[in-house]
């Protein structure tokens, strides 16, 4: 039988998935079908609405038929990432399993530390200090970390994949490391549980797949470290490629603090003649980082550079300690203790060498104090030799061409200047008319925007804004601390008529299907939700950005970038800040229009997108609205779109996975069915809201035993880790009363 053309499975898998063609899908799918034969590299802008992943998932999959060597898929966001595995591939694997005589087959593969360690779950691993099973034996009642890992030892005994994400609602970073490890501390090929180790069973499971789907930072890590964590492959399709240089300098970003060494030495301990040692260096290191202020070091300062040549050089004699016997069994706690010395040994070395690309800057965290960092300043020489010479590489996005052009995304990523391989950049349109259907609304008439955060006139503006709208928007801001202002004033405002949800009250995905769900609730936030969140019709009809997001000043990567540029006779600011920029506000307004029915509006609040001598270039690179400065006019077609606003679009509930990482629903068409014996996946419904927080039926439950138990709120609080208002709001919601307070009184 002859193997069907890119045109047939294309069609078949659309069908399937009860859309039309659109003519950008179809040049697009060719353009990726035409880089492969050729192992020419590929840019694709896709708009919204293209269709790009069916348009790249297509002919991955007809290239791993032909060739027997699986695709890999890499994403920024975990919201594509579920996307392409719960939704798309399913889809079309059953359009054109007939077309192929089988089935194409899928599978999702993450770092280490997004699964559970069964050995760490058998006692393999030393507790960490107020660790695991003391807490949870001592009061799993009373405390918040021990109920969460009582929970997650009966989720472990459940699930068949292990993954994270499965777990809802989700638990605190704190008890996830709880039964966790990086991929430096686990034991690998010795560890006596391999066998039934989740993650070797779900790359095991990758290696006979013809879609391989997994993030950025992991792709990066496999190219970089040459860990083959990756089955082998000669095709790459990295979605969401606008992200990859931030993705890529994060995953090779390091940091040292004096307590990382303290807590090395500490897990030294007695398997090390030298952890005392190590200890005074931590120490040493402290004081040498208490003075220095926050910002970019030119240099590594002489007292700096003795305290780091001291930890480099203990912890170098510690790790001889720590290597193990010829033919010695495998310790959990020796290698947990090797990971640790590893980590301050290879972080302090690499600052004291001063390479010629490393941007060095020390930070302060209210938690941690002072953090020394270091990342490359470009990565683009590392990206064109480890990424781009081994495979077929397409980067796909709806934004890859800032002011006209792809030449700024090509050359962070190295595919510019000498030696660059050959590549082809297409834009490929969008189906939508975005003339017709969105606005870009820019307030002219206020102020320019200041450092301290949002003006009374842009808090007036937006609560207009609001009402306007009846609710439905989201607000996109340049800081937290924006975010966080804006939502109190605008919650004080507006009062229970347009609940306002703000990021950091409860994990992103829950807020945004909690946003989603009603079209009176707007959300705020930063860089997250300028982003991925994906909320089309009517619960989403106004996008509202604060300022034009430009780095920070003292930004130490973006600095160093444009000195750089500016010596070489470049302009550093239009090469760095306002393409940073261009980029964040065009995935900023990208949130509005997400399907053909969509309608609403874009507020810019900042009068520099009419007035600045690099206006010009953001609006370029802004999606094609219709533009105007009429308030007026922007109120009325915002009242007008609430009054005829259908309701909102239903949101999708997180989902069980299988081992592959497939989405486990029981619909038994596209997706594997549930594992018997396994109980059904329950909803993450919140029940309420009372200062922020977001309560879930656990939660509410959780409250009904501790009323009935005599608990006292103290108790509670340290149990939520919540406000005292916060929880006694909920409480009289739900008419309790706590047997041992006056609450209520």
């Amino acid at each position: 039988m002859a193997s069907p053309s890119l045109d047939e499975l294309l069609h078949a898998a659309v069908t399937g998935v009860g859309g039309t063609e659109r003519p950008g899908q179809v040049a697009m799918a060719r353009a990726v079908a035409q880089a492969v034969e050729t192992r020419e590299h590929l840019l694709v802008q896709a708009g919204t609405g293209t269709g790009k992943s069916l348009a790249y998932l297509v002919p991955a999959v007809a290239h791993a038929f032909a060739t027997r060597r699986p695709a890999v898929v890499a994403t920024a966001t975990l919201a594509l990432q579920a996307q392409v595995v719960d939704r798309d591939m399913p889809r079309v694997a059953a359009a054109v399993a007939p077309l192929l005589g089988r089935r194409p087959t899928y599978a999702l593969v993450k770092g280490r530390r997004n699964y559970v360690c069964v050995h760490k779950l058998d006692g393999g691993f030393p507790d960490d200090e107020d660790g695991l099973f003391g807490v949870a034996q001592v009061d799993a009642a009373a405390s918040r970390l021990g109920a969460e890992v009582l929970r997650l030892r009966a989720w472990a005994g459940e699930t068949e994949s292990g993954d994270r994400d499965e777990l809802v609602p989700g638990v605190s970073e704190r008890a996830w490391r709880q039964v966790s490890v990086s991929a430096h501390e686990c034991l690998g090929s010795r560890c006596p549980l391999v066998a039934e180790c989740f993650v070797e069973r779900a790359r095991a499971a990758a290696t006979d797949v013809d879609v391989v789907v997994t993030n950025h930072s992991f792709m990066a890590i496999d190219a970089f470290e040459g860990r083959q964590l990756l089955p082998e492959h000669d095709l790459l399709v990295i979605d969401e490629a606008h992200e990859l240089v931030d993705r890529v300098t994060a995953t090779i970003t390091d940091e040292l603090t004096g307590a990382m060494v303290l807590a090395a030495a500490k897990r030294a301990g007695r398997l090390s003649d030298s952890s005392a040692a190590l200890e005074e260096a931590g120490g040493l290191l402290a004081a040498a980082l208490e003075p220095l202020g926050e910002g970019r070091l030119p240099g590594v300062p002489d007292s700096l550079s003795l305290a780091l040549a001291r930890v480099r050089d203990t912890a170098r004699a510690v790790q001889s300690d720590l290597k193990p016997a010829p033919g010695e069994e495998p310790d959990g706690a020796r290698q947990v203790a090797r990971a640790a010395v590893e980590e301050v040994h290879e972080n302090a070395e690499r600052i004291l060498e001063e390479r010629e690309l490393d941007v060095v800057w020390l930070s302060q965290d209210p938690r941690r104090g002072p953090v020394l960092r270091v990342a490359p300043m470009s990565v683009a020489a590392l990206v064109r030799e480890k990424v781009f010479a081994e495979r077929t590489v397409v980067l796909t996005s709806a934004t890859l061409e800032l002011g006209g052009t792809f030449d700024a995304v090509a050359g962070t990523i190295g595919l510019r200047g000498d030696g660059a391989p050959a590549w082809q950049g297409l834009d490929v349109g969008s189906p939508f008319d975005y003339p017709r259907q969105a606005i870009a609304y820019v307030a002219a008439h206020l102020p320019p925007p200041g450092r301290d955060g949002p003006s009374e006139e842009s808090l007036d503006e937006i609560e207009e804004l609001i009402r306007a709208a009846g609710g439905r928007t989201l607000g996109l801001f340049s800081s937290t601390r924006a975010a966080q202002t804006a939502a109190e004033v605008l919650r004080a405002r507006l009062g229970e008529d347009y609940p306002v949800l703000c990021q950091g009250e409860d994990q992103i995905a829950t807020l945004v299907r909690q946003f989603g769900r009603d079209a009176r609730t707007c959300l705020f936030g930063t860089i997250t939700l300028w982003q991925g969140v994906d909320v089309p019709g009517s619960a989403c009809q106004l996008v509202i950005i604060d300022r034009i997001p430009f780095p920070r000043p003292d930004d130490p990567l973006a600095s160093a970038r444009s000195q750089a540029i500016a010596r070489m006779g470049g302009n550093g600011f239009l090469a760095v800040s306002a393409t940073h920029a261009a980029l964040r506000l065009a995935q900023g307004a990208g949130r509005l229009v997400r399907r053909a029915e969509d309608r609403g509006v874009v507020a810019f609040l900042d009068s520099r997108m009419m007035t600045a001598r690099y206006a010009g270039f953001l609006q370029r690179s802004l999606p094609p609205f219709w533009p105007t400065t009429d308030k007026a006019m922007v109120l009325a077609a915002l009242a007008r779109l609430d009054e005829a606003a259908p309701d909102p679009v239903p949101v999708e509930e997180p989902q069980l996975r299988s081992l592959s990482g497939a989405r486990v629903d029981g619909d038994g068409t596209d997706h594997p069915k549930p594992v018997a014996g396994r109980p059904p996946s329950a909803p993450s419904t919140r029940t309420a809201v009372t200062a922020g927080h977001a309560w879930t039926d656990g939660q509410d439950e959780e409250l009904r035993d501790a009323a009935e138990s005599g608990m006292e709120l103290g108790e509670l609080v340290d149990h939520f880790e919540l406000p005292e208002e916060t929880i006694t709001a909920r409480l009289e919601q739900l008419g309790l009363r706590l047997a041992a307070s006056d609450l209520f009184g």
